[in-house]
């Protein structure tokens, strides 16, 4: 088949592709950083958010119509959705559609991933696609899903699932699956405390990324003999693919099947440690996951701040940041950021020193404060003279100290009770 040929044969398999991501996750890994908010709204990489980069995926691969199932905490998801990705035209029939927890069929909130797509059938049914790409929400990668649509056609699959090597002793925390050598799927387990491991390659796992592509009308058949199953937790990993491998014709398709092509740089930032390493991997000189791509953007609401500024030149006092990335509408005043990632609006005062830290937006460091290797939550705003990341004994009686020595500041920590009422 021709390059050409095969060009308009994704172009159509992605026109007649109906994306649902799912977004509702509490991500309770991540401790106090999703205390107020679902973890696909998590602020990432300086100016996005942790939801943009599955909808970035789904623009960029010519899949347009997007459902994004919400329920946990998701009033700043359900608001960044609304004001960052408006703009597609309804008269092409392209749309991001939100699908919150509403009892649209029987009187529960969504009780796992699978019964998040079968209480919106009656959406899915109305849109009729021929394929439906099953997307998590809470995922940082790129990837060009045409291909893995074209894999899926051509292998006459009923479903096909987005797979990725992980170390063995990670892959207790994902779907894991053994495959024949035509990359059939044999046997798939979630979450299995003895993980298998890839043939040939004892310290590697072949694990399910939460991308899945069924034929819509197969989906949807199973959708329904799953929510019949009183036992069912309703899920795709624990109940649905487990149920189909052995039956219907499942493949997995390697995240990194064509290496010159597309990129393997895949994160699951689950858990504060993931979180913290993933955001600080960025501002390396020839980062995994490239920022900069004017062919693969990555697309987001984009706030009206002013550009980042630097204050002060004098001894002791030099508004500086070496080896990081400072957002829009920082200002770095007479202090001295080192190896960090400062998201939009952050102001950081005189004599204030920040190293290893991800600063999240609008967050207030007064003079003469120290951060080391610390996250700090949006809105947080730090006393002059605070030390946080240098002794773990006094941070541990105020804040979250991850095991590796991460430490996480939200303003609840400090008082500052900017979400309740009273």
């Amino acid at each position: 088949m021709s390059t050409d040929n095969s060009s308009r044969n994704v172009s159509r398999l992605t026109r007649d592709t109906m994306a649902i991501i799912l977004a509702g996750g509490q991500g309770s890994r991540l401790k106090e950083l999703t205390a107020w908010r679902a973890k696909p709204a998590v602020p990432f990489g300086g100016k996005f958010r942790i939801i943009d980069f599955p909808l970035s995926n789904c623009v960029n691969s010519g899949i347009r119509r997007i459902g994004v199932a919400t329920q946990y905490k998701s009033h700043s998801l359900i608001r960044h959705i609304q004001q960052g990705w408006g703009h597609f035209r309804g008269e092409f029939n392209e749309f991001v559609e939100l699908l919150p927890a509403q009892q649209r069929i029987k009187e529960n909130w969504y009780l796992g991933t699978a019964d998040a797509l079968y209480q919106n059938l009656d959406i899915i049914r109305a849109h009729n696609p021929e394929y439906i790409l099953v997307l998590a929400g809470d995922h940082i990668y790129k990837m060009d899903y045409g291909p893995m649509l074209a894999r899926h056609a051509e292998n006459e699959a009923d479903l096909t699932v987005g797979c990725f090597e992980v170390p063995l002793e990670e892959a207790k925390e994902f779907g894991v699956m053994a495959v024949d050598e035509s990359n059939r799927i044999i046997e798939f387990s979630e979450k299995p405390e003895s993980p298998q491991h890839v043939p040939g390659n004892p310290d590697n796992a072949l694990a399910s990324m939460g991308i899945y592509i069924f034929n819509a009308a197969f989906l949807i058949e199973q959708l329904i003999k799953d929510a019949d199953e009183k036992d069912s937790s309703h899920d795709f990993g624990k109940d649905i693919i487990p149920g189909v491998v052995k039956k219907y014709r499942t493949f997995a398709y390697p995240f990194n099947n064509n290496k010159e092509q597309y990129q393997t740089y895949w994160r699951d930032v689950g858990n504060l440690d993931a979180f913290w390493k993933a955001n600080l991997e960025l501002i390396g000189v020839s980062p995994e996951l490239n920022m900069y791509d004017d062919e693969w953007p990555i697309w987001t609401a984009q706030e009206q701040v002013p550009p980042a500024k630097f204050v002060f030149d004098d001894d002791g006092r030099r508004g500086m940041a070496v080896d990081s990335m400072v957002s829009g509408g920082c200002i770095i005043s007479g202090a001295k950021v080192k190896h960090s990632l400062l998201f939009s609006k952050v102001h950081v005062h005189s004599y204030a020193e920040v190293e290893n830290s991800v600063i999240l937006p609008n967050v207030d460091i007064g003079r003469h404060c120290i951060i080391k290797n610390a996250v700090i939550d949006k809105g947080t705003q730090i006393e002059a003279g605070t030390i946080i990341g240098v002794n773990q004994e006094d941070d541990k009686k105020r804040f979250r100290v991850t095991d590796s020595g991460i430490v996480l500041v939200t303003p609840d920590m400090i008082g500052q009770k900017i979400h309740t009422f009273r």
